[in-house]
């Protein structure tokens, strides 16, 4: 397996998703793809679960002082919920795809520009292309791509029945935008040590159980206000060790 692997097999899926949707999405009924999509949202929750088990981890314990690991990831999250709110970066996402939107199909007189615009911002635009393409940069694994994938596939199916080709073309920027954040990670990966590592992938986890509540529809945990604390967190962690 190889670095990119989980955004290579991300942006198959919305081809292969494209194209079915084209000749035969009419034939999924909107029943089907909620199902699709809860159950993912369990499989979202338990890949929640692995990532937050390393909040045990004996290398991430032993590298801060006794206790502190999940003071750690509490104060990654209290202070990127801060900055992230502070920012509003959940309502300015939101905005930006609105604009992008209204910038380049205002009327959606153009299906294939519809499709395009509207697919590629639901396919970039959320905390799991983040979250997932770092971890497979830092070497964590491609396990939330390849939900994200599945996700995007079935999506993909919806949007292509009505809007066409523009759809499998999105599979374009959504590859520019999450190979980016690989190579994020793989910088991350080879400079950070491991206890913040560690600490990357606790907090991911907990944003990662937020995902998993808005796809079950439980809670609309605003995730996007949450992602300055994956950035604290090991920078958090450090700090913290010059204490043990």
């Amino acid at each position: 397996m190889f670095t990119g692997l989980g955004t290579i097999i991300n942006v198959l899926a919305i081809l292969v998703g494209s194209g079915i949707g084209i000749f035969a999405g009419s034939k999924f009924k909107e029943e089907t793809r909620e199902l699709i999509t809860t159950a993912l949202g369990f499989v979202t929750l338990l890949a929640a679960a692995d990532a937050i088990r390393h909040l045990w981890n004996k290398d991430f314990i032993g590298a801060l002082p006794k206790g502190w690991a999940i003071l750690a990831v509490l104060a990654s999250l209290l202070l990127g919920a801060l900055i992230g709110n502070a920012l509003a970066i959940e309502k300015r996402l939101e905005v930006v795809g609105i604009s992008l939107k209204n910038r380049f199909d205002p009327n959606g007189s153009s299906p294939f520009v519809d499709g395009f615009v509207s697919a590629s911002l639901l396919f970039v635009i959320g905390p799991m292309a983040i979250l997932g393409s770092i971890s497979d940069g830092t070497g964590a694994g491609i396990d939330l791509l390849v939900l994200k994938s599945i996700l995007d596939g079935v999506t993909s199916i919806a949007f292509a029945a009505t809007l066409g080709w523009g759809v499998a073309v999105s599979a374009l920027p959504v590859g520019i935008y999450q190979f980016a954040w690989t190579s994020v990670g793989l910088v991350l990966g080879a400079v950070l040590p491991d206890y913040q590592i560690l600490a990357m992938t606790v907090t991911g986890g907990i944003l990662l159980l937020g995902i998993g509540l808005r796809m079950l529809k439980i809670k609309q945990v605003p995730v996007g206000n949450l992602l300055p604390a994956l950035f604290l967190a090991p920078m958090i962690a450090a700090l913290l060790h010059n204490f043990n």
